[in-house]
């Protein structure tokens, strides 16, 4: 089982704390990681693109010339997709983007992400993480004790309104809840430091 250390909010080392192997220790499989951020960012498009088709463009109600004896090529309309203003041939149109992938892949794409913070050492337990009211400060100290200076992903088991708030200022600094972390949060921060009732509430929904 791999085993990280302990630290409380100031900082300092009080013990160690093994990881469950099924979640924290498994051989990260890169494809599968991959898939799960194209999903997650494919979800995120807003999909409101919009172009106008031939019966939404203005105009063109009346036939430009006669269909014989012109010497010209005959037209319907002057709003066709030839013309100058004319409509769209197949263009956009608002549509959603998300889809999903199968439940043991999402599964498996979230282990392999913290599987691979443990091996690359960039993840930090903390005993507990719990403010009297939102403190900037207070947690810039905290992040301060931990010699924590990149971005960084603070995962705690549930929604704590005054951590959320006293992070929502610093740079590069998100906090999610146990149950709301996703691969893209993972691997778009460099640092994961984990509550300990974090870990093991992960653990006991992914193990």
């Amino acid at each position: 089982m791999p085993k990280v250390a302990l630290f409380n909010q100031s900082g300092s080392k009080v013990g160690d704390i093994e990881l469950n192997d099924t979640v924290f220790g498994i051989e990260p499989n890169k494809h599968v990681m991959f898939e799960a951020v194209v999903m997650q960012r494919a979800s995120l498009r807003q999909g409101n693109h919009k172009v106008k088709n031939r019966s939404e463009v203005r105009g063109g109600g009346r036939k430009p010339w006669r269909q014989k004896g012109t010497g010209r090529a005959r037209q319907g309309s002057i709003r066709s997709p030839q013309w100058r203003g004319g409509g769209t041939v197949f263009g956009p149109v608002p549509r959603s983007y998300s889809y999903k992938l199968p439940k043991k892949v999402r599964r498996l794409a979230i282990k392999s992400a913290l599987s691979s913070k443990v091996a690359e050492e960039n993840i930090l337990v903390l005993e507990a993480l719990s403010f009297d009211a939102p403190k900037t400060k207070e947690f810039a100290n905290v992040l301060k004790g931990l010699s924590v200076d990149s971005k960084t992903l603070v995962i705690t088991d549930g929604l704590d309104e005054n951590v959320a708030l006293s992070a929502r200022n610093i740079p590069g600094v998100t906090v999610v809840p146990a149950d709301g972390i996703s691969v893209l949060d993972v691997l778009g921060h460099d640092k994961l430091v984990m509550t300990k009732s974090a870990v093991e509430k992960v653990e006991e929904v992914l193990a």
